[in-house]
């Protein structure tokens, strides 16, 4: 009896080391197969560290209009960075005028922002954000406009809100800097807001809350740190009204966000 249990357990491990030799060399394959087509595999832990791979967690929510809520997508200090970097030039909110391409103030803002300047990009975080937001909305970095940053208030003016719109152009002007807006990168940066959600009148089928009120649609609450990924382009390439989005009202606390609007070809 001793001699076939000697064969079997021989056997068993002739299977098994041949099952964990077999596995190494697919996974060998594997990985020279992704470096041959320029795929990346994850043994750089820096770009795992920029990703925040691990920390992001998606949530789609809508097909059609598609939109993803990305939570995690930025951390706490990336927020606060963000923030502090902005609020000494805080000025009220503009809209793209579509004859001159100038910003102009419009009714359908009401709130304080300001645009991260070329200079901003070559910091470190920034480049890093703008990296994972490339990376999360497959849309090359070189395509995207300068990050946008906005402040909302209760306390310094009631019922500060942004009225329901889309981000995709209808001019000709705005289409000569890059083609049509197709996705937009919504990144909230504050927490404790009561109201401030972001609106999709277009979306779903049942009802959700916007500045304490029911409404029809779709709203995402802003929490710290999470992002809103939505596309202004349907699968088909044409502008998707259902895209229609808005800010709803502030009830207390102070809102912060940043976006950043993609484009079809390099930004200009």
């Amino acid at each position: 009896m001793v001699a076939p249990m000697k064969i079997i357990f021989g056997l068993i491990t002739f299977v098994t080391v041949g099952m964990i030799i077999g596995a190494l060399c697919q996974l060998s394959f594997i990985w020279k197969l992704e470096d041959t087509n320029g795929i990346p595999h994850w043994y750089n832990f820096k770009e795992a560290e920029t990703l925040r791979l691990g920390h992001v967690q998606p949530e789609i929510i809508s097909w059609s209009p598609r939109i993803i809520v990305l939570h995690n997508f930025l951390s706490m200090e990336e927020c606060d960075y963000l923030r502090a970097l902005a609020k000494p030039r805080l000025q009220v909110s503009t809209v793209v005028d579509a004859r001159t391409g100038k910003g102009v103030k419009s009714s359908v803002r009401t709130s304080s922002g300001m645009f991260l300047s070329s200079s901003d990009r070559k910091y470190g975080l920034v480049q890093a954000i703008e990296k994972r937001i490339a990376v999360f909305s497959q849309v090359p970095s070189e395509n995207g406009e300068l990050i946008q940053v906005l402040r909302w208030q209760r306390r310094y003016e009631k019922g500060q809100y942004y009225k329901a719109h889309h981000d995709y152009f209808s001019d000709a002007f705005n289409l000569k800097r890059g083609g049509q807006r197709v996705a937009t990168m919504l990144m909230y940066l504050s927490d404790n807001v009561d109201g401030g959600e972001t609106y999709f009148p277009m979306a779903g089928s049942g009802e959700c809350t916007c500045g304490g009120k029911r409404m029809q649609g779709l709203s995402v609450k802003p929490i710290k740190g999470d992002a809103v990924l939505f596309w202004s382009m349907g699968l088909d390439g044409q502008s998707d009204p259902k895209s229609t989005h808005g800010g709803c009202e502030v009830l207390s606390g102070e809102k912060w966000s940043a976006t950043k609007w993609m484009r079809q070809k390099q930004f200009s």
